[in-house]
């Protein structure tokens, strides 16, 4: 069998970033960025007081006679000369000649006339002109995931459209006669369809967007039609079906539309029977059929991939370590991925807890799960504090 990083590895090698598009900055949050977007302004685009006060000649000494005012979006239009003040507030443009701001609480007015409690060096409370970027520079790079920071950013570049890799569009397979979609009449021995519904809220959570094929039954024909509702996507995504029994044919259906097979079992527990190939120019992966195995598949497989063809860096994710807060038993010869919950000790560091429920089916687990421990193949029994790696969900 393959090794889960062998596999992920033929995974990710044919995929590449999608193209982008361009969308107003309302729609962009979440968006991956396809080309670096320039400044169109610069920021702030003209010296600006950070102050509220009065706009002087820092050299003119500490007497001044006010001759005007300057508020933000009020710029005063003349020129400030020796022993000159201007009364500023901030963001205001500071008027010609002035080159320092005194603030208000360290002056004393009279009448017209200013008295500065001492000198002020120039440049005292001014923002200078593109102080944050300048016009035609590229704070934001290609390949940034957008927030909300982001947009404010791209606001303030004076950019109201952005172009953005397209999103993924996956089309989502449910395979197999026991299921039924959730408040519809479940067959005998069946069970309510969870995966299909699972996978399509993974796929949107990292960046995609999802085309829910619905359940099919276990033949021929339904697994065809479902399939070739695909055409089009940028992946298709089934789950169950895919092992060795008498009843998982999606494989064999697959083939009927020119399924180039890849591989269809690695050496990971809970997942074992992973499918990945091609229809044509659209990847397609089989995720097992029970439901903690497609998620943590998905995890580790679907989310890559996804994060491949937007362009984003790196595309495998993360690995943490944690102190085991119990012991836990020798592994198999499989990789085996624990689902655990996490708390912050007192010195900073993560505890993950392995839930004592593993069985692939126990969906409750699963949901509450912090992390995911990560024990190799024939892995060591090990004990309460040891360091073990962790992939952390969500």
């Amino acid at each position: 069998m393959l090794s889960v990083e062998e596999a992920q590895g033929l995974v990710l090698a044919p995929l590449a970033p999608l193209g982008g598009e361009t969308v107003p900055l309302s729609q962009a949050l979440g968006r991956v960025i396809a080309e670096a977007p320039c400044a169109r302004t610069s920021h702030p685009s003209a010296d600006v007081s950070a102050m509220d006060g009065w706009a002087v000649i820092a050299a003119c000494g500490v007497t001044h006679t006010q001759i005007g005012e300057s508020s933000a979006g009020h710029p005063f239009l003349g020129r400030v000369g020796p022993g000159q003040a201007v009364r500023i507030f901030t963001g205001a443009v500071m008027p010609e000649g002035a080159d320092s701001v005194a603030i208000q609480e360290e002056v004393t007015l009279e009448g017209t006339t200013i008295r500065l409690s001492g000198p002020v060096p120039p440049g005292l409370h001014v923002r200078k002109e593109g102080q944050d970027f300048k016009t035609g520079q590229s704070p934001l790079a290609a390949g940034k995931l957008l927030s909300a920071r982001d947009i404010a950013l791209l606001a303030a570049m004076n950019r109201p459209w952005v172009t953005v890799r397209r999103r993924p569009r996956v089309a989502v397979l449910s395979t197999g006669d026991e299921l039924a979609l959730p408040g519809e009449p479940i067959p005998a021995g069946g069970l309510p369809s969870s995966n299909g519904l699972a996978v399509a809220a993974m796929v949107q959570s990292w960046g995609a967007d999802a085309l829910d094929l619905g359940l099919a039954a276990d033949d021929f024909d339904s697994l065809v039609a479902k399939a070739r509702a695909a055409e089009g996507c940028d992946l298709l995504v089934t789950s169950g079906g895919v092992s060795v029994g008498a009843y998982d044919k999606v494989k064999e259906s697959l083939a009927h539309l020119g399924f180039e097979a890849g591989f269809h079992k690695i050496g990971m527990k809970p997942g074992k029977p992973l499918m990945f190939g091609r229809l044509g120019r659209m990847p397609v992966l089989g995720l097992p059929g029970n439901p903690v195995s497609a998620m943590v598949a998905a995890t580790l497989f679907l989310k890559p991939m996804l994060r491949c063809l937007l362009g984003l860096e790196p595309a495998l994710p993360p690995i943490l370590l944690a102190q085991l807060a119990s012991p836990l038993p020798a592994a198999g010869g499989r990789q085996e991925y624990l689902r655990a919950g996490l708390e912050r000790q007192a010195d900073g560091r993560l505890a993950a807890l392995p839930f004592k429920g593993q069985d692939s089916a126990m969906i409750s687990e699963m949901a509450k799960a912090e992390a995911l421990i990560i024990r190799p193949p024939k892995a060591p029994a090990a004990s309460a504090g040891e360091t073990v790696p962790i992939l952390l969900l969500d």
